[in-house]
């Protein structure tokens, strides 16, 4: 199975910038359905956003829309998370997952494989 690396967490202020990635091995991202969940203290896992098999369709959750772009580097075999106008509310760790071609994006349960998770951290 496709193996997932997240990196490019840490601590930004309110307001600020942040990109994520996630380096995938054992498989092809463009053959997976690949989101991105995060998950806070003590809170539930949640989505947050995901990019078809084909990277012609994206999903995003309401509470990131705007501020939030998921993309895809076949070459590299890495997607990216770009955080825009971060606030203390997008603190989380952030997973990134992937799941077959069909799978729902928004379920978490669709997804099969998972990184260990970045953090992220705004402070106000």
């Amino acid at each position: 199975q496709v193996q997932l690396v997240e990196s490019g967490g840490g601590l930004v202020q309110a307001g600020g910038s942040l990109r994520l990635s996630c380096a995938a091995s054992g498989g092809s991202v463009s053959n997976y359905c690949m989101g991105w969940f995060r998950q806070a203290p003590g809170e539930e896992r949640e989505f947050v956003a995901a990019i078809s098999w084909s990277g012609t369709n994206t999903y995003y959750a309401d509470s990131v829309k705007g501020r939030f772009t998921i993309s895809r580097d076949n070459a590299k075999n890495t997607v990216y998370l770009q955080m825009n106008s971060l606030n203390p509310e997008d603190t989380a760790v952030y997973y990134c997952a992937a799941g077959p071609r069909w799978a729902r994006a928004m379920r978490r349960d669709e997804y099969n494989a998972w990184g260990q998770g970045t953090q992220v951290t705004v402070s106000s």
